[in-house]
């Protein structure tokens, strides 16, 4: 049986991915504000989710953070670029209000569109990322809502995350995977020089990405930049920060099997973890 603190003493902050990726962005998170309490959700025997439809991505999405609600998360971050862009707004929009109209859910790809403008010269960005991320659009609609004058081109790479999954970072398959995308990016724009990693898990290929990438293109990682928009985000809502409790305590879960999750989840987070498995 799953026994999770629920006492009105803990109130982490909750981070859902489809499975390992957003422990990337945890990582970031633990590192610069390891003072709160996190609780970690991975919907491994689902995922992946990007070739999944809307539809899908939007019920197991909205399954798994009212499990972290039912542990007393207050707060939840998306740390699933597929699932900020299929789930998200129907969530805020739809669902909340009846759930409970105090708590909150945030994604990945707002907080990265907000900044990318910023590291582009010439206003030509690219965009790397998985098959649901490139055919929802989210990237290019938040990216011109910020800055319309910018143009977006995006990659398709299906193989990056099964690459990483399968730890397979070292071989030949991957640097010839890594670069047939960067070169298929850049065929459609000579022209880009800032480009975003749309997936949590794609940081992993970063020195293999940098070795192939046109010399002064700038890379954006998520890490970095969600773990500055939450900083902004509870110092703007104090009433939200107040309600995360305090005690350096990290918990992980999992839906699919715990010692498996548990090998695996150290290439992303970079230490050992001691998840427990979740039923849906």
């Amino acid at each position: 049986m799953l026994i999770i603190n629920t006492s009105k003493t803990y109130s982490p902050i909750g981070i859902f991915d489809s499975g390992y990726g957003g422990l990337t962005i945890l990582k970031e998170l633990v590192d610069a504000m390891p003072q709160y309490d996190y609780l970690y959700l991975g919907d491994n025997a689902r995922a992946p989710y990007g070739s999944r439809s809307f539809d899908t991505v939007y019920e197991y999405t909205l399954e798994c953070v009212n499990h972290l609600f039912d542990k007393g998360c207050e707060l939840v971050i998306l740390a699933c670029n597929t699932a900020s862009a299929k789930a998200l707004r129907n969530i805020q929009q739809k669902d909340l209000p009846g759930i409970d109209p105090k708590k909150r859910v945030l994604g990945v790809i707002r907080p990265t569109t907000e900044v990318i403008g910023n590291y582009s010269k010439t206003k030509h960005v690219g965009i790397f990322a998985t098959a649901g991320t490139v055919s929802s659009g989210s990237y290019i609609i938040e990216i011109q809502k910020s800055f319309p004058d910018l143009t977006v081109y995006q990659e398709t790479c299906p193989m990056w995350v099964p690459l990483i999954e399968a730890n397979e970072l070292d071989n030949e398959g991957a640097e010839y995977f890594v670069k047939k995308h960067i070169d298929q990016l850049f065929a459609q724009s000579k022209d880009i020089d800032a480009v975003i990693l749309g997936c949590t898990h794609y940081p992993l290929l970063r020195p293999l990405i940098e070795k192939h990438l046109p010399e002064g293109v700038v890379i954006l990682a998520q890490g970095s930049i969600v773990t500055h928009g939450l900083k902004d985000y509870l110092f703007r809502h104090p009433e939200m920060e107040a309600m995360i409790t305090k005690n350096n305590q990290l918990d992980f879960l999992t839906t699919d099997s715990a010692e498996q999750f548990d090998r695996n989840a150290s290439l992303f987070f970079g230490k050992e973890v001691n998840s427990k498995h979740l039923s849906l």
